[in-house]
């Protein structure tokens, strides 16, 4: 037989859904795969069920529901400041996954070079990859996850015709501060390179930090391609409804890609969504405040416990310094957690592209009685990861 895609060959499965597939099976509280165990707005569900009977049940136009897509544009103007033309300026994807992927490979060219800051969300490498473009990584530096300038140009001066932006950021939490996003915008354009940024965590943004749309800085409207999902901010991760936003030029080879990838997003979902798209200011602040009360139990508790922690700044991800245990392999480390303290976690090693063996990653996005829970458990894990012995991690 002949081989199969050498493109392909150095993929593995993912580490996320490893540490969910081993919690699974040790019934362990999972704080690995970013997803709550609460339900979605009753909103959205109740026009759910009226959806299911009235439809519709067949394909949309590839671009995606019109009434999706003007209720994108209306949010969006609302939070950002900037007007977005629901015809031409929006692509409605099967979830932030394939929004990422579709504009990767609209602007990217086998050979040509992509930044991404290290630590990443893994799907970023192999989406890179994907359209045979090759990866220049800049580090965000612990414990703040800052970045050097100098790195930072110095990638952009090696030809990258593309940078890979979260924002706030998947696994560190880190929320670009104005003068940060003003830098990156001033390379992109001296080095003519495209930004696509990912904003699914733009309303889980912890005070005093404030989440900034890239695209509405001075000259980056024509180079930003904004990824976004529902997911997060509604809570419907299985739902798989994404978006792109970016000037026509690109959205109609992004369009175009889409067609050819899924042809089109769930026709019912987008329509049940939209009573989402258009809630009022009061249901954003009450996502800040729940997240921030789900913040403040979770990496408060963990504070309480003794445990070195970066504070998020966004997002619902805390990383947690696990270096007092002597790991010296992290991915066996969590591993042994699951089976021994039954709560999970994401080596951190999975999203640097450095060698970092000291960091996991927990999230919060769960009820208040599973994080208390989750904290009883961690309240063992001192004594048990001392107390080990002839162990694989250390």
């Amino acid at each position: 037989m002949r081989e199969l895609s050498s493109r392909t060959s150095k993929f593995t499965e993912s580490v996320i859904r490893q540490m969910t597939r081993i919690a699974n099976e040790c019934d362990a509280i999972n704080l690995s795969q970013g997803f709550p165990d609460f339900d979605p707005p009753k909103a959205i569900l109740d026009r759910l069920a009226e959806v299911a009977y009235t439809g519709p049940h067949q394909y949309q136009v590839c671009a995606g529901a019109k009434a999706f897509r003007d209720a994108v544009a209306k949010k969006f103007e609302h939070f950002s400041g900037m007007k977005i033309e629901p015809e031409s300026e929006i692509v409605v994807t099967c979830g932030s996954t394939e929004a990422m992927m579709a504009s990767l490979t609209s602007v990217i060219n086998p050979g040509d070079k992509v930044v991404i800051f290290s630590p990443f969300y893994e799907n970023y490498g192999a989406d890179t990859i994907l359209s045979g473009a090759e990866p220049i990584y800049v580090p965000l530096v612990p414990p703040d996850f800052c970045f050097d300038k100098e790195a930072l140009e110095n990638a952009f001066k090696q030809g990258a015709k593309a940078m890979i932006l979260c924002n706030p950021s998947n696994p560190c939490g880190k929320v670009f501060t104005r003068e940060e996003l003003e830098f990156i915008a001033e390379l992109a354009i001296q080095y003519d390179a495209y930004v696509v940024t990912d904003e699914v965590y733009e309303h889980i943004v912890y005070a005093p930090h404030k989440h900034i749309y890239l695209n509405t800085l001075p000259g980056m409207r024509e180079r930003t391609i904004v990824c976004n999902s529902l997911s997060k901010t509604y809570s419907i991760t299985g739902w798989r409804l994404g978006y792109v936003i970016a000037c026509p030029r690109i959205i109609d080879r992004v369009k175009k890609v889409h067609d050819f990838l899924t042809v089109g997003a769930s026709a019912p979902l987008q329509i049940a969504a939209v009573t989402g798209l258009e809630f009022d200011d009061d249901y954003y602040k009450e996502l800040q405040e729940h997240y921030t009360h789900m913040k403040e139990i979770f990496v408060g508790g963990l504070r309480k416990l003794g445990y070195r922690l970066t504070e998020p700044q966004g997002s619902y991800f805390v990383m947690v310094d696990v270096n007092e245990f002597g790991v010296k392999d992290d991915y066996k480390f969590c591993e042994w957690m699951i089976k021994n303290v039954g709560v999970a976690a994401v080596p951190g090693s999975s999203f640097f592209r450095e060698k970092v063996d000291n960091l996991v990653r927990f999230h919060f996005a769960k009820k208040d009685e599973t994080l208390k829970e989750a904290l009883k458990r961690l309240s063992t894990l001192r004594e048990k990861a001392l107390a080990a012995k002839n162990v694989d991690w250390k």
